[in-house]
């Protein structure tokens, strides 16, 4: 795609492999672009040896999944160094080992996009598909990004539930459901860990971002996030 392009005209790509070719040659957000490629060329001493991905980010995991999770987006020395979301970072570690307890991955452990990870009945995504800086997109870039997310709910057609992780996930997914036709509530939805939204087609489930800064504090604990994926489970049924 190129830069200035509108992506709502861009983003109808007819399978999800093909919408990830299109993600991956993104350059839309000039702030974006320029902070993956900068973090890539000039990486941490751990992982200066690396060959950095730099690049979007597409989602991945079961095409005929009925559970799709958002995520915030790609981790600097995460997914844009790995080219896999939640891949490389210790947010993926959290959330891979609950994905396998929960019996939604065939391992726990998210090293790199060819060590053999699988899901089953379950797609991984994000609201943006670059890394960041400070973990904080703007506005602007969430909107830009957003056809992306919306394609996608399209195309998982067998889709019938998505765990929001974080707050700024729930309210991309709010925003694509809209975007789609959904009956979003009103008032509107507020995120909560283990909150809920009846969306028509899907169920939207809140859980708390499996982020450091909730790990280590005990915002977010495993029963906590089995917890979730016990539900999402549930809804899928």
């Amino acid at each position: 795609m190129s830069k200035g392009e509108n992506p709502t005209n861009s983003v109808r790509d007819r399978s999800l492999p093909a919408l990830a070719e299109t993600v991956h040659g993104c350059r839309l957000c000039p702030r974006l672009v320029e902070w993956r490629e900068a973090v890539a060329a000039d990486p941490p001493k751990r992982h200066r040896s690396e060959k950095y991905w730099g690049r979007p980010i597409s989602g991945f995991g079961d095409p005929a999944a009925r559970l799709v999770i958002v995520g915030l987006a790609p981790a600097a020395n995460g997914a844009n160094r790995t080219g896999r979301i939640f891949t490389g970072d210790r947010s993926g570690d959290w959330l891979f080992a609950a994905l396998h307890r929960a019996g939604y991955a065939n391992q726990a452990e998210s090293e790199r996009r060819d060590d053999g990870l699988r899901l089953r009945d379950a797609y991984i995504t994000a609201v943006v598909r670059c890394a960041p800086p400070t973990n904080k997109p703007t506005p602007q870039e969430r909107d830009t990004c957003l056809p992306y997310l919306e394609r996608e709910l399209e195309l998982l057609g067998e889709a019938r539930v998505i765990v929001a992780l974080g707050s700024f996930a729930w309210d991309g997914a709010l925003r694509a459901a809209r975007a789609l036709g959904a009956d979003v509530p009103r008032p509107r939805p507020r995120f909560g860990h283990g909150a809920e939204a009846d969306l028509g087609r899907w169920r939207l489930l809140g859980c708390f971002h499996p982020s450091q800064q909730n790990t280590f504090t005990g915002r977010l604990t495993v029963s906590m996030i089995d917890a979730a994926f016990a539900r999402a489970r549930e809804l899928c049924a």
